[in-house]
């Protein structure tokens, strides 16, 4: 066990649901468009706030926004807002609910014009291929990289919210669309 600690990347540190996400998800490419908004409303409503206390709230934000599906999210009324306000397994934040409804509006628009939300994905890489770094420690990770600065910046013309260049890198990382697991780290050497 100990072995595997060593090797994993350091941000993960010893929180058992952190370990999981970090050993399970981060970094392993997503195609499919139904976790694609998952992680979407999961990244959003994290702005401003550590990861942790969304991933432990996950399942109130499955139990709030119909398992994730992106057509009953879009149909959500000013009332499931007030709803939700009063629900304790989400962040209660007006705005940040508002935005999720929005967002789901949005992610079927651009599902409909590129055929996916993946397929959308990928127009930001030149190689429409997702990039895999190479970085040996933690203050390497940037918060930020081109295809997050203009996917992000797209994203606010088609109307989403919550979803900066920062945001849309975290996601980038959680998705798979940019690898950042570093150089030693044990999902690393799996995918070698």
């Amino acid at each position: 066990m100990e072995d595997i600690i060593n090797k994993r990347c350091g941000w993960a540190g010893t929180d058992s649901l952190y370990v999981k996400y970090h050993d399970e998800e981060w970094g392993r490419l997503v195609t499919d468009d139904k976790t694609l908004f998952e992680f979407l409303v999961l990244e959003s409503a994290q702005a401003g706030l550590a990861w942790i206390t969304i991933l432990r709230k996950r399942e109130g934000y499955r139990k709030a926004f119909y398992n994730f599906d992106v057509e009953k999210v879009a149909e959500m009324t000013p009332n499931d807002i007030d709803r939700l306000m009063q629900f304790d397994g989400i962040v209660r934040n007006r705005l940040k609910i508002a935005s999720t409804i929005t967002n789901a509006q949005c992610f079927m628009a651009v599902q409909k014009e590129f055929g996916s939300f993946y397929n959308y994905i990928l127009s930001f890489f030149h190689s429409q291929q997702p990039v895999v770094n190479n970085f040996k420690s933690l203050n390497e990770i940037p918060a930020v990289c081109p295809e997050s600065d203009a996917m992000s910046k797209d994203m606010k013309k088609r109307g989403f919210k919550f979803f900066g260049s920062t945001i849309c890198y975290a996601y980038m990382q959680a998705t798979g669309f940019v690898d950042d697991h570093l150089d030693g780290c044990f999902c690393r050497e799996k995918k070698m």
